[in-house]
């Protein structure tokens, strides 16, 4: 069965679909279709909708949701996602599972409603306090927005980590087809570390806070572990790449962008790919290094060179050397068209 849905309502059809007990959130443009779309169809379904007071409420509440063995959910875009970030450290210390829909506008400060990619570093770096890291996927499509939310779900309860859907104001407010997942998510088992309130899970207990130094440490490493075997999990995407002069890398809308120009391109006798990472954290080091080594590299992005950053970082880190890597953005809600990623591309072919 297929809809024609804009990519905000994708997210709460794939959070059902993943078997999202509850959805706790307060409105914020450009994202407000996802507390709209859930406050219809979670009661529809038996599941729980509740609009918070504030973000910081909302993350909170998946906390306590998520203690308790809830599979549960919020979404917001950037101011908002700054007011959670103590509750997803404390998510992460803690080891529970949870869903966050970050729909990107521009910033800083209160900014304006019009697509950005500006909130990378925070998602993916962790912009909360303390040594920790969430999955971050970063959806290109109507339809990825269903299946990526989905795919959050598995990963968080698979690492027991929050997990970020890192998507834009043009994902979000776009519209296209949806075909509807084939069948739900089998329910998670958790009893095994959650608080039902109920004598067999009485001494599970759920903290973030580890008052002896050594101990906090040993939590910290146990940690790094899980989260050096998240990379297994890493994902991307690499289009006519095999034999391209030039990589074209980018995510999200950006490398919808960036695939169109590559048509174009090819169409001219350049020999140009895109690289496109599905999950940006963990991220795919090994596999960008393979393809973009011995070739010219531009990324595009919609902020000042975030993402451009950590790719010459990974590639560096992962390989011990970067080449050049070129830089085709815009910030504050203007979106990088495919004439200038051509143009662009052009001239560094020549050079």
């Amino acid at each position: 069965m297929t809809k024609f849905v804009k990519g905000n309502e994708a997210v709460v059809i794939g959070a059902l679909y993943a078997g999202c007990d509850v959805y706790f959130g307060y409105p914020i443009t450009p994202a407000s279709e996802i507390a709209h779309a859930a406050a219809k169809w979670f009661p529809a379904v038996g599941r729980e909708f509740l609009q918070a007071e504030c973000e910081t409420a909302s993350i909170n509440m998946v906390y306590g949701a998520a203690a308790a063995g809830g599979l549960a959910m919020t979404a917001t875009s950037g101011p908002g996602m700054s007011l959670m970030q103590e509750g997803l450290s404390y998510m992460a210390g803690a080891e529970l599972p949870g869903v966050i829909v970050n729909i990107m506008r521009a910033g800083p400060g209160l900014g304006n409603v019009y697509p950005e990619q500006g909130d990378y570093n925070q998602s993916v770096k962790g912009g909360g306090h303390g040594n920790y890291s969430c999955v971050v996927l970063a959806p290109a499509s109507v339809q990825e927005m269903c299946d990526m939310t989905m795919r959050a779900f598995e990963l968080s309860f698979k690492h027991m980590t929050p997990a970020i859907v890192l998507a834009d104001g043009l994902l979000g407010q776009m519209m296209e087809t949806l075909t509807l997942p084939e069948q739900e998510l089998p329910k998670q088992e958790t009893s095994a570390w959650a608080v039902h309130g109920t004598a067999a899970t009485r001494r599970n207990l759920i903290t973030s806070i580890y008052l002896d130094a050594a101990t906090q440490e040993e939590h910290n490493l146990r940690l790094q572990e899980k989260y050096a075997e998240m990379r297994g999990d890493a994902c991307h995407d690499a289009y006519l790449c095999d034999d391209a002069d030039l990589v074209l890398v980018a995510y999200g809308i950006s490398s919808r962008i960036a695939r169109t120009a590559a048509d174009t391109l090819r169409e001219e006798g350049a020999k140009v790919g895109v690289f496109r990472p599905l999950t940006l954290s963990p991220f795919p080091d090994q596999a960008l290094c393979d393809t973009l080594s011995g070739r010219k590299i531009m990324v595009v992005e919609l902020s000042a060179g975030q993402f451009r950053d950590d790719v010459i970082f990974r590639m560096a880190k992962t390989s011990g050397r970067c080449s050049a890597v070129a830089l085709c953005n815009h910030m504050g809600g203007i979106i990088v068209t495919v004439n200038e990623v051509i143009e662009q591309a052009r001239a560094l072919l020549k050079s």
